[in-house]
């Protein structure tokens, strides 16, 4: 096998075949391998040494810091190391420290050149972006992920009729799919996030030493070309010692930004499930789990597992802002594996979530009923009032405010009090504000079809409500922003698996 055959065997799948994943149909994401609520295994601190050592001896040999014979050598005692590391069992070392004496073992003293202008701590700050940029993109994977579950299951419920809540009460009907796409929304916010943080992120602090560079000719710039970066991370100082504190602030950001969305979304889902007949359901086998000792349960672990990851994610982002609190530039603090870390466990809470939306149940009739036994919809009976007949919103939102207090004082629904009281209570009502017109203005059939959802949800008219026409326009909205998150991924992919490629072929043609 030639050295080119060699190092390429040595790359993970993933570099050579990540192009033709990001085609798969975007909608088609959610029924893939979501269920696997763990991200792809990432690699680890000596397979980015070994990167950053094949990039570093190329750009010696090419800048003349090393000379050709020599740099072969070194290319060879670079390339059996990794090979080396990579036998079932070998040890892999994560401190250079401990890496270098490998290489000076084959290609003697003069295998340290390969390291000139080079310090363990613009190392170390190369090796958290790489490893942060490899979850990024997983992440962004997994939210693509998720958020084509949420619009499949919006699609499906276009007119789904279900109870919205604030302050805990129940306050207006909308459809479910009206409800996914507010979570879609927010989710797509945090992609936004994500991709802005990838720009800053993707700057490379390789050859900027200690902090200060170095009297050696290294030509950042070509190290970040070969490691896949879009440049360097300029001023050598923040290169190789805060960089790494704000962007991983940044990203622990992004992460716990999306756990808290998701622990509102787990906690209605919760407060349904709840009820001894819920509209919600979870599709009974690997998400749901019985009781030792009570047959009839249906314990929700998808949602527990959700909600307990959720605050996991949470408590990783404190933990790096704890970590990196007060810390004098040096460090190592803030320069280990905590928002790596985080980053995994929010990659596999979106997998999780993707999953959990695939195996949701819902019960339209049991949630419109739900609709129907609370008062509701009398937001839009004062609206009508004031719309069709001329009543000022606050006197109707006075009478309809009387009419549920009658009602729940009578068990009775609104639809179901007699006309001739809600004519009663009417009246009453407007004395309190001298109104001169006490008749009620609705006819018993207008009055019944103010209250029912369907009615309400019909006359919705502003900018994105829960109007069947509104819905559907956010949904292709939706859409094409998975699209865009889609193609953004597939080509940071492309990009990172054809700089692999390109660091492997100059990496292997210097050492000919």
């Amino acid at each position: 096998m030639t050295r080119d055959n060699l190092l390429l065997s040595s790359r993970p799948v993933f570099a050579r075949r990540v192009a033709r994943l990001a085609l798969l149909p975007l909608l088609a994401l959610s029924l893939q391998a979501a269920a696997a609520d763990k991200p792809a295994a990432a690699h680890d601190n000596f397979y980015y040494l070994g990167e950053m050592n094949k990039a570093s001896t190329v750009m010696v040999i090419e800048t003349g810091i090393v000379p050709p014979d020599l740099g072969k050598k070194i290319v060879s005692a670079v390339a059996q190391v990794i090979r080396d590391g990579d036998q079932p069992g070998a040890k892999r070392p994560a401190d250079y420290l401990q890496y270098e004496p490998l290489i000076l073992a084959l290609a003697g003293p003069d295998g340290s050149r390969m390291h000139s202008g080079r310090s363990r701590q613009d190392i170390l700050s190369t090796t958290r972006r790489l490893m942060q940029r490899e979850r990024v993109l997983q992440l962004m994977d997994a939210m693509n992920r998720s958020k084509a579950g949420f619009l499949a299951l919006a699609e499906k419920n276009l007119d789904t009729i279900v109870p919205a809540y604030t302050n805990g009460v129940q306050a207006q009907p909308t459809t479910y799919a009206h409800y996914l796409l507010a979570f879609a929304s927010a989710f797509g916010r945090d992609s936004a996030r994500l991709r802005e943080a990838y720009a800053r992120l993707n700057l490379s602090p390789l050859g900027s030493g200690a902090l200060g560079t170095s009297s050696f000719p290294i030509d950042r710039q070509r190290l970040a070309e070969l490691l896949g970066f879009d440049g360097p991370l300029e001023n050598s100082y923040d290169a190789a010692q805060l960089g790494a504190l704000d962007q991983g602030v940044e990203l622990s950001g992004v992460c716990s930004n999306a756990a808290l969305t998701m622990g509102i979304l787990v906690q209605d889902m919760h407060t349904q499930y709840h009820q001894p007949y819920p509209w919600i359901m979870i599709q009974e086998g690997r998400l749901t789990g019985t009781s030792s000792i009570m047959p009839q349960k249906r314990n929700p672990y998808g949602l527990n597992l959700l909600r307990l990851q959720a605050s996991d994610i949470v408590g990783g982002a404190m933990t790096f802002l704890l970590e990196a609190h007060n810390v004098s530039p040096g460090m190592p603090d803030y320069k280990r594996d905590q928002v790596e870390k985080t980053l995994d466990m929010t990659t596999s809470a979106f997998l999780r979530m993707a999953d959990l939306l695939d195996n949701l149940v819902i019960d339209k009739e049991r949630a419109l009923q739900e609709v129907d036994a609370d008062y509701s919809t009398t937001t839009e009976l004062a609206d009508i009032l004031q719309r069709d007949a001329d009543v000022p919103f606050r006197i109707g939102h006075h009478f309809a405010s009387d009419l549920v207090s009658y009602g729940r004082a009578n068990k009775l629904k609104p639809a179901a009090i007699p006309f001739d009281v809600v004519q009663s209570i009417y009246a009453e009502a407007v004395k309190k504000f001298n109104f001169d017109r006490p008749r009620f203005p609705l006819t018993a059939e207008e009055y019944k079809t103010s209250l029912t959802a369907q009615n309400m949800l019909a006359s919705s008219k502003g900018l994105g409500g829960p109007q069947r026409s509104e819905v559907l326009r956010m949904l292709a909205v939706e859409k094409d922003k998975l699209k865009q998150d889609a193609g953004w991924l597939a080509l940071q992919q492309q990009k990172q698996a054809r700089a692999a490629e390109n660091l492997d072929r100059s990496f292997s043609r210097l050492g000919q």
